[in-house]
């Protein structure tokens, strides 16, 4: 099983343990109707990292560099790896989502690639 990515203003399809990965919660979306499992607030990019790259995608290369670094020392990506790998162990898809318009460029990618490097994809 692989980990998806979905704009959260995507209606849900694929069911699964849903992500919210923004640290700020989307405009626009009642909490209810998001059908979250979890939000994942203290694995996203911290307010500096976010403001500083205004999703602006001449900035995406350093944003990722940034990013990922601020994954390796964040104490809260171990349980964050451990609930994902306990979900894919029990064959349930796992759905990052995320607020940004650019489906390229945001955090969510950046997070999932980190989740590759770190053996997380079953």
């Amino acid at each position: 099983m692989t980990i998806k990515l979905e704009r959260i203003y995507t209606r849900p399809g694929t069911p699964g343990f849903r992500i919210l990965t923004d640290r700020l919660w989307p405009r626009g979306i009642k909490k209810v109707d998001a059908h979250l499992d979890l939000w994942a607030k203290d694995i996203a990019p911290t307010n500096d990292l976010r403001k500083w790259f205004n999703h602006e995608p001449a900035k995406f290369a350093e944003f990722t560099t940034r990013y990922m670094a601020e994954l390796d020392t964040n104490p809260a990506t171990d349980g964050f790896i451990n609930t994902l790998n306990e979900q894919l162990a029990t064959g349930t898809p796992v759905i990052l989502l995320f607020g940004a318009k650019d489906t390229a460029n945001n955090q969510a990618v950046v997070l999932n690639e980190w989740l590759v490097a770190h053996g997380v994809h079953a």
